[in-house]
């Protein structure tokens, strides 16, 4: 590699406090080393230790100035300014213990408010009629001490309990002795212990607000979000870490499978460079739909009768729901079901014996359903030929029928969504820009937050509008097409209609497969062919035009795949260069991943799947801008591209990163996260990407595999030296000199693992491969997960594409920005919020802007502007397209793939089979 241009390390600068996942396969030795071979790559030497060279801590950048270019536009944001009259109170933070009279922690939060807020009733006198915020858990906040730094208290809650004849407390089936029926008020005990744990100044956020470095603006931001937290604890809402939803049925959506969509409103102060703001937004979550669980039962496995409801399923499903017994009014906590049907569950009913001169207990053997009928005179219907819930303890059941019972309101689902869910909850919940300035408005003026005691002992008040501010529209950069013609995108938008792609493939020997029923793949063909020569794609006929055996259908899919296979090598006389896949559904169909795996992964195959439902010229158009991605063409270029005249990037030989990091489904500890990087190839280009991708422990979001020595220590087996070979190869044998690095998924609080634990391995990778000198780098996070919008000020639509704001609801200190590239058609635009860690390469704020911005608009796939730079998107696609290599691999019994395993501490991890070599440089995930 070359040494002509020596590279300055890493500037160390500015230090910083900001908040805000995978074991690995191994690359084929026969890759990598036929790679070197070609790229004469120089070897380590031996006594070059990099894995145990420490690298200099960095800190995270203070921005730099700001970004002038673009048109001046007036927007609003959903910041509302907060003003603090009295800087100098301290917040006094607490440690709470609660415990019941044995000893035993209260873990429960709802239990744990009611305990506090009776507390306060009982001896406000003794605190000194201190008001104060409570989390809910451990800590309680006040302005000002209380009396004494350690407080304990005995506090009793009373509960209104019935008590009837047989069915004792619990107004179900019990096999506890009863008492005689009355009504009782049974009380609890409770010990409360409050100890002094830290001062929190509410000075430290006026010095952050004006750019210093404070120990504590986190700690007081916290309080500030507890106290309104406390304020919808106390109005009976459900809390989701920074949102709370009220008990409205006005707010609910149902999106099916006994499902509910609840709107609510985000609220969180966030320090600007304006000052404190709370941005509140409207927020979703989803519920268990309240009502008879009878009839969620028949929602959530689909079906119209009672008589097919699977029982396990349901078993499964239930537990641990909240129900309210409609005969009783009262509500207990599910554990499970019966054993047998409610006519045939016996237990021992325990009466009084009057007849009997002490008075003694005779057990008496019934079923549920004749003591409801017979004890209670409930007549019961459907559910007595179906299982009891039992909400009793798991030595001590409680039966009740099913159609007694209702689902209480406001119970979280945390399952992931089924497609046809997610995409009912997403139109449904939609608004549009005035509706949703309508709803946090509203909410400003309903909820009146600042009349809050504790925050108006703070000085702490609220302003009821959005927040003005200016920001920039940049001009959306040129594109080139085929036959040299240059383009100019309209709001965001292009087409190829009457255009060429800029390098069209000629696609020769191919073969078409359908595994539905229900197209007609003749027809298909013949358009696909006719499309293609309209783009200036050259497209053969298929070698041949291989229909499924209806027979088949009945067969796991891993097998339906390997018989389609026998099929194609049968009929053909070698594998293809490409093959096109007709599936029975759009999406989750159980067919794509072993298809995906056995084309990529065993036989180095590119492949399309696609499932039409109506065969158009713009449907193709789109499944033909994919396929040439796939097979090495290009689509389209920005201009600048195609001409070599990109600021800072043409000059050296750049790569530029895109990182990812796909999770499991919520609860699923044991499906292990995948991890996806994608590096820009041939250079000077910004448009070519190749992906490595590999799997690590669950819900792990630091990326483990960017450096991977092996265990003779001279090999390295991680993502970045895969990434780095080919740049050099595709490269014409140059190095990066400078790297930008696009990272996704991670939140404020883990920016200073990226520039110190990511880009360290990125660093060692690139030193392993014999390299002293290092690049520049430039690191930057790319959010979509938060909730500030932005909104047009005089107009109803959304955001001009290519609105970029870096004033005012920024960052007081560090360098971040938000920008609009896309075209919001539908509902409210979000901006990407990217956050500028590191700059060495020195991109000025215009540079950098208009960089990211260009980063839209060269998605392959895609004929729009999109939402986030596209490197961050191929890296997302990468890892949901590979992550299905591993849904089925258990079931594989013909599978030519390995199933080893990487250890990760004491959890095994299942190592991601490795892409064909003949495929492994293409944009596979286009």
């Amino acid at each position: 590699m070359e040494k002509e241009l020596p590279l300055p390390t890493i500037q160390q600068s500015l230090t910083v406090e900001m908040e805000k996942e995978l074991p690995l396969p191994t690359i084929q030795q026969s890759l990598t080393v036929e790679m070197e071979k070609d790229l004469q790559m120089p070897t380590i030497q031996q006594s070059m230790k990099v894995e145990g060279a420490e690298l200099p801590k960095r800190s995270i950048m203070t921005r730099p100035g700001f970004g002038t270019s673009g048109r001046r536009v007036s927007l609003l944001a959903n910041h509302f300014k907060v003003s603090i009259k009295n800087p100098n109170e301290i917040f006094y933070q607490y440690s709470v213990s609660i415990s019941y009279e044995d000893n035993m922690t209260v873990d429960n939060k709802i239990i744990g408010r009611k305990v506090i807020d009776k507390l306060y009733q009982t001896y406000s006198s003794e605190l000194a009629e201190k008001r104060f915020a409570y989390d809910g858990e451990k800590s309680l906040f006040t302005v000002g001490p209380l009396p004494q730094n350690k407080l304990e208290f005995t506090v009793i809650l009373e509960e209104s309990t019935a008590k009837g004849s047989g069915s004792h407390s619990n107004n179900g089936c019990s096999t506890e002795p009863s008492k005689r029926s009355k009504h009782t008020l049974q009380s609890k005990t409770f010990k409360v212990e409050i100890s002094y744990a830290a001062k929190i100044p509410l000075k430290s956020l006026s010095l952050a607000l004006k750019g210093a470095e404070t120990e504590y603006v986190q700690d007081a931001l916290r309080v500030l979000d507890i106290i309104l937290r406390q304020q919808a604890a106390k109005r009976g809402c459900l809390l989701v870490r920074q949102s709370f939803f009220h008990d409205d049925s006005r707010m609910f959506t149902d999106v099916g499978g006994g499902v509910t969509g609840i709107r609510g409103l985000y609220s969180s102060f966030r320090p600007t460079l304006d000052g404190l703001s709370l941005n509140m937004d409207v927020s979703t979550t989803m519920i268990l739909k309240p009502g008879p669980v009878v009839d969620f039962l028949l929602a959530n496995q689909n079906v119209k009768d009672l008589r097919y409801i699977d029982w396990v399923k349901a078993k499964k499903m239930l537990k641990n729901m909240r129900i309210k017994a409609i005969h009783s009014n009262k509500e207990f906590k599910i554990i499970g079901l019966s054993e047998k049907p409610c006519n045939q569950q016996f237990f021992s009913l325990k009466v009084k014996n009057g007849s009997n001169a002490g008075g003694s207990d005779e057990a008496l053997e019934i079923t549920v359903y004749e003591y409801f009928v017979k004890h209670r005179n409930i007549e019961i219907k459907s559910s007595a030929y179906m299982p009891c819930l039992d909400v009793g303890k798991p030595k001590r059941p409680n039966y009740l029928p099913l159609e007694l019972c209702s689902l209480v309101s406001l119970q979280r689902y945390t399952k992931a969504l089924s497609v046809i869910q997610r995409s009912s909850l997403v139109e449904k919940s939609r608004q549009k820009p005035p509706e949703r300035i309508q709803v946090v408005t509203d909410a400003m003026t309903k909820y009146k937050y600042d009349e809050d005691p504790l925050l108006a002992s703070g000085g702490i008040s609220i302003e009821k509008q959005l927040t003005r501010i200016d920001g920039r529209v940049l001009e959306a950069p040129k594109l080139k097409f085929g036959s040299n013609e240059d383009f100019l995108p309209r709001n965001g938008r292009w087409n190829f209609n009457n255009k060429k792609l800029l390098k069209a493939q000629h696609i020769q020997e191919w073969a078409l497969v359908n595994f539905s029923g229900r197209c007609e793949t003749s027809h298909l063909s013949r358009e696909l062919i006719n499309c293609g020569r309209n783009k200036g794609i050259e497209i053969e006929r298929p070698y041949t035009i291989i229909e499924e055996d209806p027979q088949c259908r009945r067969f796991s899919p891993v097998v339906r795949v390997e018989k389609m296979f026998e099929h194609i090598m049968a009929k053909l006389p070698g594998p293809p260069e490409f093959l096109l896949c007709v599936l029975p559904e759009r999406k989750n169909c159980d067919i794509y991943g072993p298809w995906k795996k056995k084309c990529l992964s065993d036989m180095g195959i590119v492949t399309q799947c696609i499932s039409p439902i109506k065969i158009t010229d713009q449907y193709l158009t789109n499944v033909l801008l994919k396929i040439n991605s796939k097979l090495g063409g290009t689509n389209s270029l920005l201009a600048i591209e195609h001409s070599n005249r990109i600021p800072l990037i043409t000059d050296q030989p750049t790569m530029i990163l895109g990182m990812d990091v796909s999770h499991g489904s919520p609860g699923r500890s044991d499906v292990p996260s995948v991890a996806a990087v994608v590096g820009s190839r041939s250079w000077p280009l910004i448009s070519k990407y190749r992906a490595a991708v590999r799997t690590q422990s669950a819900k792990m979001e630091m990326i483990e595999s960017l450096f991977k020595p092996l265990a003779n220590g001279l090999d390295d087996d991680g993502i970045m030296r895969e990434l780095l070979l080919d740049f050099y190869k595709t490269s014409n044998g140059r190095k990066p000199t400078q790297i930008i690095v696009f990272r996704d998924g991670v939140s404020e609080s883990q920016f200073a693992q990226v520039i110190n634990i990511e880009l360290d391995q990125i660093i060692k990778a690139y030193q392993h491969l014999g390299e002293s000198d290092i690049p520049k780098f430039t690191v930057i996070v790319a959010q979509k997960n938060h909730h500030t919008k932005l909104f047009q000020a005089s107009a109803p639509e959304n955001v001009p594409c290519g609105t970029v704001v870096d004033t005012k609801i920024v960052h007081p200190r560090y360098y971040d920005f938000y920008m609009c590239a896309q075209a919001g058609l539908i509902g409210t635009s979000r901006p990407a919020h990217y956050h500028v860690l590191l700059d060495d390469i020195g991109f000025s704020p215009d540079q950098l802007q208009n960089l990211i911005h260009s980063l839209s608009y060269v998605y392959q796939r895609s004929t729009t502007a999109i939402s986030i730079v596209a490197p961050v998107c191929y890296a997302h696609l990468a890892a949901q397209q590979m992550g299905q290599f591993m849904k089925f691999e258990d079931l594989s019994e013909t599978s030519s793939g390995q199933n080893s395993v990487a250890e990760t501490g004491s959890i095994p991890v299942p190592e991601m089979p490795r892409l064909h070599k003949d495929v492994a440089g293409s944009m596979f995930f286009c």
